[in-house]
């Protein structure tokens, strides 16, 4: 039913078990996912090494670009915190339900009437995803119907209930559409049907919103420095005109254009504008410079969106903006200069010769 929906591109059920995997000495916990293989070239995935999943694949599984980090020796006493990256693309790897696993002995209490035998699968690691900041990092993935199979043969081992009722359900699915613009409608759709969705675009919605109250109260303060930045301009030019009224009819008398006045005033006006506004975008790169590199650290760590650095981009300024910037700023000027400019054009040249 989600297949046939416009502009669906693929779709896959997901089911999800927590499992252990031992390569040599080490071993992981990791979340293993099962889904369709052939959907994983229609989600875009792309592989660092490797190959992406086959539909014909069985004990195969994909690994996601963080979890070759993840596996330690539980044996060595400094095995806890950040260790070396093992590889994950070999036929020598361990599957299995048991959270013990490679672990040392040790006293359970538990008699051996009560210990479950868990199975231990011989898989085959055949690619690691590209992506380190994707949520698939997080994850490895197998074809779902083998993460079925080995999901019934844990429980079975820990004596669970299967339930036949439950057969045939799935608490996810993951659903790829091909135009952004279609997220949003799509989502909407298979709420009305009962469903609960989650996708990037409602927490870009989400972050729109949040930039578009920033950007109105930076907006007004703008407005405000803008509109005082503007009278500065008009006052200066108007002093400007004051001082220099003799000199304002020397250049009537001697013939000058009533326009080159005028465009006098203005190109001064324009560069008072375009100074201030060069001044102005100087000092933004500055900042930008600055919050990259130290909040970008800080709010790096906190997220963990990096650059492959350590550090988050917190600032970028297209160079565009900047030349809308730059230009804006000087038709700024030339508007603020307007009125003293036509002023000076209008001054009697005999008055202007008369003034000291």
């Amino acid at each position: 039913e989600m297949e046939k929906m416009k502009g669906v591109e693929a779709v896959t059920p997901v089911i999800s078990e927590y499992l252990v995997l031992g390569i040599g000495k080490t071993v992981a916990q990791v979340d293993v996912l099962g889904i369709r293989p052939e959907v994983l070239e229609k989600f875009n995935y792309e592989v660092a090494e490797g190959r992406l999943l086959n539909k014909s694949d069985k004990l195969a599984i994909l690994f996601g670009n963080q979890v070759p980090n993840w596996f330690y020796n539980p044996r060595q006493a400094n095995s806890y915190g950040p260790q070396k990256a093992v590889d994950v693309v070999t036929d020598k790897i361990v599957l299995t339900g048991d959270p013990e696993y490679g672990q040392p002995p040790r006293s359970t209490g538990t008699s051996d009437s009560q210990k479950v035998e868990y199975k231990e699968y011989t898989v085959k690691g055949v690619g690691l995803l590209a992506n380190p900041d994707d949520e698939s990092a997080y994850s490895a993935y197998m074809n779902i119907d083998e993460l079925k199979k080995i999901r019934e043969e844990i429980r079975k081992a820990r004596k669970e209930p299967v339930q036949r009722s439950q057969q045939g359900q799935y608490p996810q699915a993951m659903i790829y559409v091909e135009k952004i613009e279609d997220v949003q409608d799509i989502s909407k759709a298979l709420r009305d049907k009962g469903y609960q969705t989650f996708s990037a675009n409602d927490w870009l919605e989400s972050m729109k919103q949040t930039a578009r109250m920033i950007q109105g109260i930076l907006g007004g303060i703008g407005c405000i420095s803008l509109f005082v930045a503007a009278l500065g301009i008009t006052n200066t030019m108007i002093m400007s005109i004051y001082e220099r009224t003799r000199e304002i009819g020397i250049m009537k008398v001697i013939g000058a254009n009533l326009t080159d006045i005028r465009r006098m005033f203005l190109v001064e006006a324009g560069m008072i504008g375009g100074i201030g506004g060069a001044i102005g975008i100087l000092f933004s790169f500055l900042l930008s410079f600055v919050m990259n590199t130290f909040l970008g650290a800080i709010i790096g760590a906190g997220l963990g969106i990096t650059d492959g650095s350590g550090t988050a981009t917190v600032s970028i300024i297209p160079w565009w903006v900047a030349a809308a910037a730059l230009l804006f700023a000087v038709f700024i000027g030339v508007a603020a200069g307007y009125y003293p400019a036509k002023r000076a054009m209008n001054l009697s040249a005999l008055e202007s010769l008369r003034n000291e």
